[in-house]
Formats: structure tokens, sequence, C-alpha cells
């Protein structure tokens, strides 16, 4: 009796695991988000000052369904963080290339 409830309870969680590696994130500063009529593919890049180049540091592909639904899950992430600690400034234009002063020389 004791393992039919366990499993009710079990059913409908999903067991998700992060590891170390993952759960340290991955700093970006731009996104790149391209489309076909199946999938959105959103590039995630981190630009620096004085690097001509820079690479793409993850990439995930989402269904258009889960596309649509992290928009929203975004968007109400972004109301609560807004209610809690103000507005977040945008600006017209995205400012790039980044510039945070002169290029170092050695």
């Amino acid at each position: 009796m004791e393992e039919d409830k366990k499993n009710k309870n079990q059913k409908g969680k999903i067991n998700i695991e992060l590891d170390d590696a993952i759960a340290e994130g991955t700093y970006s500063n731009l996104a790149i988000i391209n489309h076909s009529v199946s999938e959105f593919v959103v590039d995630f890049v981190n630009i620096m000052p004085g690097r001509p180049k820079s690479k793409v540091k993850s990439r995930v592909i989402l269904t258009p369904q889960h596309a649509k639904r992290l928009l929203k899950a975004l968007g109400d992430n972004i109301n609560k963080f807004e209610k809690a600690h103000g507005e977040i400034k945008d600006y017209d234009k995205a400012p790039l290339p980044l510039n945070f002063g002169p290029t170092g020389q050695a």
C-alpha cells in the first residue's frame, strides 16, 4: 500500500540532474536567434572588447511550442524581477560593438 502511494506521488514529476560543469553556467552578452518551420535556434555568445572574433558558447534548439513557452516564462520572470528591483533599462539600439576603453598594447 505504501508503495502505491509513493508511485502516485511520483507521477507527473520529472527528476532533473544538474552536473557541476553545467551548474557553473556560461556568461552571454549576445543572443542570436534564427528559426525554420520546425525549430528555433538560439546561439549565446560572449563578446569581449579588443577581440575581433567571438565564438558561440552555447546553442539551444527549441520547437516552436517550446520557444513560445520560453518567451512567456521569461516575460513572467522579467515582470517579477522589475516589481522587486525596478525597471530594467533598455537601449533603443544594442550597444555593439562593446567598447570598454582603448585596446591594451604590450
